[in-house]
């Protein structure tokens, strides 16, 4: 494997992007973009061919401290990567994506349909129906003590969303909510009416469908 000095200069990370476009690079070769350099005698593309394997094994749950687990990634680099991934997703999901069903839900959380844990998020939208953003808020078996009011619509009340969206996955794969789920989504309706932000729905995912709160009647 050949370290970047090796490389002739077109090949560069740097170098190819000026000549070619961001597109043309790898993804390891985008993060030695990012890094700039190696650490810890390691050399910034085995740094970042070391980053990106975490991230395709587990994007959802990245953050600083799982990079710095990387020997060579320090708090710096670490924190360049994350800043360039909250970045990214804050400009995409202001492209406005409209939300008009649970299907459009499911679709946007396509991504969690197969994870082993459950995954709570929070999908703020503003008048238009037009999703703002979608926020992991807990990450665990779902209750009312995990998912608290305050957590729930806290970025809510930041993004000025006239309306909230919550949704979780099923790892068991049953497309039906538990007692629990009821419980949590009567909480959080009373909350959003106190705070005049409206709960539209609670969708359930799964890798075969979906469950609607707002559809069967529960909202």
């Amino acid at each position: 494997m050949k370290k970047v000095l090796e490389l002739y200069e077109f090949d560069r990370p740097r170098e190819k992007l000026s000549e070619k476009g961001p597109e043309a690079l790898k993804d390891h070769e985008l993060v030695a973009v990012l890094l700039g350099s190696g650490g810890a005698g390691k050399d910034v593309l085995k740094l970042s061919r070391e980053a990106i394997n975490l991230m395709r094994n587990d994007f959802v749950g990245l953050n600083s401290g799982k990079l710095m687990e990387i020997r060579g990634m320090g708090i710096a680099k670490a924190s360049q990567i994350m800043a360039a991934i909250e970045l990214g997703r804050r400009f995409l999901t202001r492209q406005g994506n409209e939300i008009s069903s649970a299907e459009d839900v499911w679709n946007i959380l396509r991504e969690y349909h197969d994870r082993r844990q459950e995954y709570f998020i929070a999908i703020t939208l503003d008048g238009a129906s037009r999703m703002i953003r979608k926020r992991v808020i807990t990450v665990g078996t779902l209750n009312q003590s995990l998912v608290h009011p305050r957590e729930v619509f806290a970025d809510a009340v930041t993004d000025r969303a006239a309306g909230i969206i919550i949704a979780h996955n099923h790892p068991s794969g049953r497309c039906f909510p538990s007692s629990e789920d009821r419980r949590v989504t009567d909480r959080l309706r009373e909350s959003g009416i106190l705070l005049g932000i409206e709960l539209l729905d609670h969708v359930i995912v799964t890798k075969e469908g979906w469950y609607s709160f707002s559809e069967e009647g529960g909202l």
